[in-house]
């Protein structure tokens, strides 16, 4: 009798299996980075600067030695390597030595048997200061005002795009200057970590980070050792969107537990983590549009300045996506931008979720809301009459040589049921249940945004993953392993990778090994990249296992099910069988498609790897009294190639759209001369699930050749598009301009 196999594996690419780690983390079994412990350990806690700008003068840390408890009191001179370091440029010291650039720079050190004995020590460091007048505007920087913050000015750098003729002229011309605010990742777990030294002079750090190579060579550097006496292993990360990017108590952790010959632990508390980690750079962007009398783009002309804060971080990156993606996910013959990145003597900024595209979508999307009203459109229309489809140019000249949907997203958003009027429930009311307002000057609104943001590494960047796949027995049941340097960051990565491969090797039973840097580079979990990068580095290790596997028996033979399958569907032999004692085992380095630098004179260039595009629709309920806003619906419509796991990409887009939320109407990092005011999250606001409307989610597959499995990211898409459509609704119901973000009840009931 003929056996024949037509199903795919349980739990492969298309479906939604249960999250490995998702059970634990419901009942609070998961262990995070900040549960770690070692029964030797002591405590490490840092010392920051009380002002944005200061030089140090002296620092005694005499009478902080003599605290029973305390092991190590450190300062810069402790440093025995580079007392410098930086993600694309090493100009932020590990502890201040000469002048401090921000509030909250770590200036000393100290470790002690008990977190409150170390922060008793720490208080008795006597630091001494001249302070100075900090530097906070970013266009005043830009212009050369002030002193410079580091060698070279206050540029970080300016990226400069000029597409097609720049004399053009248009019909109707619209104009605007928009604000974005300092918006924080908000990620639940703080910064923790814990370092252990071996008895050879190196150290094992086990941390929550996003990306463990990149921290190794950082810390290598700065302790001077060789990369392999600094191992590094993924602890339990609570949440990231860019904030764990930089290093915080990394190099810190490791110097203590050298030098005490001790483990050490180090778990910020939330005040501190809001000095301890970069936030999105506040934006201040000029915006001119000309079209025709039709609403067709004639020109965009955009100058846009990002306050990068006190040290580089990624601002250089974060300016050549604002840059590039400035213009939005529309055609135009002519556009000229200019983005400039600056230090400021603000916190430091760098990553996070939509990394210079959110900005830049604030701004293209009001002008566009603008130029409808002055051409007679609808806010939807004039957006499909200019939607740039796959063969379009971005203004670096790049083609878009995937799938680009914008119109088909925009009208599926516009397709929606509108949210029927309820009746009167406090609990739906702006204000809630504070009872502020029965219905009485409440307006409602709808606003449209769509958005566009590039996926992966780009500009040249040697963008890759490595990924191992060992095929054997275990229990007399064929069983695959995964090991990767690619971090779990909550976004679903290690439910990925074993989806990839039950469905190339067509076993069940995957085990995903703790991410650490015995293996080579997995790349940062930023970007949207890792589904596709450190997916497409264990698809094709899974097809080298495969191949090896199956060489005997043709090209055409598969894996399903633990059975060996013809194309026809027939079973030659059972996978157990085949295997027998041997261990079929390939670690493969895995690149995307080359991306190449921009021409520094007309920022033209094959900047990026793929595109990826999201539209919402907002609906609003504001009071005008008291200006406060109740998002009554956001519903979405995103591209997303290929869904491999279609709950995930749900989950995404609604986390991504609630950032989104929390920027257009709640969260700011509010500073005043460089100091931040609101380090808390009593006072710096995040959206609750009381804030959070229901959303209506239409998930298109048009697959990206390129990519493997036709994917294309998703994580950010839905965080840029977001904003700016609830602002637009916000507009409709009120009639205000509201150029900035977010939006606060003052802005609405000024006068």
């Amino acid at each position: 009798m003929t056996t024949t196999v037509t199903t795919q594996p349980v739990g492969g690419v298309g479906t939604s299996p249960q999250r490995p780690d998702g059970i634990v983390k419901v009942r609070g079994e998961f262990a995070y980075s900040s549960d770690l412990w070692h029964d030797d350990m002591v405590w490490g806690v840092t010392l920051r600067s009380p002002h944005p700008y200061a030089r140090i003068t002296a620092i005694d840390i005499t009478d902080a030695l003599t605290v029973p408890g305390v092991y190590a009191v450190l300062t810069h001179e402790d440093v025995p390597g580079v007392n410098r370091y930086g993600l694309e440029h090493a100009d932020q010291p590990v502890l201040a030595s000469e002048v401090v650039r921000y509030q909250g720079e770590p200036v000393a050190l100290v470790a002690a048997d008990h977190p409150e004995t170390a922060r008793r020590a720490m208080k008795r460091i006597v630091v001494s200061y001249e302070e100075l007048e900090p530097v906070t505007d970013s266009e005043a920087a830009v212009a050369g005002e002030g002193p410079s913050l580091h060698e070279g000015g206050n540029v970080v750098r300016h990226v400069k795009i000029r597409h097609g003729a720049q004399d053009v002229t248009a019909d109707v011309v619209v104009s605007g200057v928009y604000e974005v605010g300092m918006q924080d990742q908000a990620f639940l777990g703080p910064e923790s970590g814990l370092a252990v030294p071996d008895t050879e002079g190196g150290v094992d750090l086990y941390v929550a980070t996003q990306w463990l190579h990149v921290d190794q060579q950082q810390i290598v550097a700065a302790l001077g050792l060789p990369t392999e006496k600094v191992r590094l292993t993924l602890g339990g990360v609570g949440g990231a969107f860019g904030g764990r990017e930089d290093l915080s108590m990394q190099v810190h952790a490791c110097l203590l537990a050298l030098h005490t010959g001790k483990p050490v632990k180090m778990v910020y508390n939330r005040e501190e983590s809001f000095y301890g980690h970069v936030h999105r750079h506040p934006a201040k962007m000029y915006y001119e549009h000309g079209a025709t009398r039709d609403g067709r783009l004639v020109y965009v002309r955009t100058r846009l300045y990002l306050d990068g804060g006190a040290y580089a971080s990624s601002t250089g990156a974060v300016v050549a996506n604002a840059a590039t993606l400035g213009v939005g996910p529309y055609k135009v013959d002519s556009a000229s931008v200019d983005c400039w990145g600056t230090y400021t003597n603000n916190p430091p900024c760098g990553a996070m979720r939509g990394f210079g595209a959110v900005q830049a979508a604030f701004g293209y999307e009001s002008q566009m809301d603008k130029l409808a009203d002055a051409c007679g459109l609808d806010p939807v229309e004039i957006r499909v009459r200019n939607a740039m489809s796959e063969g379009d140019l971005m203004p670096t000249g790049q083609v878009v040589d995937s799938a680009a949907p914008v119109a088909e997203l925009l009208e599926l958003v516009r397709a929606k049921p509108m949210p029927p009027e309820r009746p009167f429930d406090l609990r739906h009311m702006p204000g809630g249940v504070s009872n502020t307002t029965h219905g009485e000057g409440v307006v409602r609104g709808v606003g449209y945004a769509v958005g566009i943001k590039n996926v992966c590494f780009s500009e040249g960047f040697d963008d890759y993953s490595t990924a191992r796949v060992r095929l054997q027995l275990v229990g007399g049941e064929p069983a695959a392993t995964v090991h990767t340097a690619a971090c779990e960051v909550g976004q679903g990565l290690v439910t990925i990778m074993q989806q990839i491969v039950r469905t190339e090797l067509g076993v069940e039973q995957v085990t995903v090994l703790p991410m650490d840097t015995s293996i080579g580079n997995g790349g940062s979990t930023s970007a949207s990249r890792q589904t596709y990068v450190t997916g497409g580095a264990v698809q094709a290790a899974c097809v080298a296992v495969r191949s090896r596997l199956l060489s005997r028996f043709g090209a055409k033979v598969r894996v399903v099910g633990g059975k060996l399958v013809a194309a026809d569907g027939q079973v030659l032999a059972d996978l157990v069988d085949i295997l027998g004692d041997d261990v079929y085992d390939e670690t493969i380095e895995w690149r995307h498609r080359p991306t190449s630098a921009l021409d520094p004179e007309t920022g033209q260039g094959t900047a990026h790897v793929q595109y990826a595009f999201a539209a919402h629709r907002a609906v609003v309920d504001v009071d005008t009294e008291l200006g406060l806003v109740k998002v009554v619906s956001l519903d979405c419509a995103q591209d997303v190639g290929k869904a491999l796991n279609p709950q995930a990409v749900l989950g995404q887009i609604q986390g991504g759209s609630a950032q989104g939320l929390g920027l257009a109407v709640m969260e700011e990092i509010q500073t005043s001369g460089g100091k931040i005011r609101n380090p808390s999250f009593t006072d710096y606001l995040i959206p609750t699930v009381l804030d959070m409307p229901p959303m209506s989610i239409d998930v298109l597959e048009r697959p990206d050749p390129h990519a493997p499995y036709g994917l294309r990211g998703v994580g950010e898409p839905p965080t840029i598009s977001s904003t700016p459509a609830i602002v637009a609704a916000i507009r409709a119901a009120t009639g205000l301009a509201l150029t900035r973000v977010p939006v606060r009840p003052e802005h609405l009931t000024a006068t």
